[in-house]
């Protein structure tokens, strides 16, 4: 029996009706998948499948929220996850993927969705997650602050950011003073 055994769904039975799975992916589900990215979670998918001709058209809707570490402080943080996504399938010879539709071997009759929830779920994901403003690791903010304040002193020709202020830990940026030889040259657009 396949660890993903569950997440099968039967497609060479289907009449013309709309046949409906859920599936709850818990730390259960995130712990088989084995994947960096996301290690914990609790997402509700639903999957409605219909069958349209010879093609089968699945809908996932996938609501609730995944465990990752923020890219700023490190520390574990909810990221919620709202998703919607259509894909279709149909038989065929071998397994593959081409040009939005899957062919499943019709010998198989099914196609397992684990892999397919686990890619929609990651694709919700932003590329920068981080905490909100204030509820990251006051302990790893002040440290990343004193790092990137003795970067700035430690560059010679002076950096393009400062910290606006060393309690607030949205790490927040200003932009210096430009070079004033420089200056003139904003003005040639403004003139023309």
């Amino acid at each position: 029996m396949s660890k993903f055994e569950q997440y099968n769904v039967v497609l060479k039975d289907l009449n013309d009706e709309i046949q409906l799975y859920e599936f709850d992916l818990d730390n259960v589900y995130f712990k088989k998948i084995d994947s960096p990215e996301v290690e914990k979670g609790n997402v509700k998918a639903k999957i409605s499948v219909k069958r349209k001709f010879s093609v089968f058209e699945l809908l996932f809707t996938l609501d609730g929220s995944v465990t990752i570490p923020c890219d700023r402080c490190l520390d574990n943080m909810e990221q919620p996850i709202h998703y919607k996504e259509k894909l279709q399938v149909k038989f065929g010879d071998k397994f593959s993927e081409e040009d939005e539709i899957v062919i499943v071997p019709e010998a198989e009759g099914a196609i397992n969705i684990a892999w397919f929830l686990y890619e929609f779920i990651v694709l919700n994901i932003p590329i920068k997650h981080v905490h909100a403003t204030g509820e990251c690791n006051k302990t790893m903010a002040t440290k990343l602050k004193r790092h990137i304040t003795r970067q700035k002193d430690d560059d010679d020709e002076g950096g393009t950011t400062l910290f606006e202020d060393d309690s607030d830990d949205d790490f927040s940026v200003e932009e210096t003073q430009t070079d004033p030889r420089w200056d003139g040259l904003q003005n040639i657009t403004e003139n023309n």
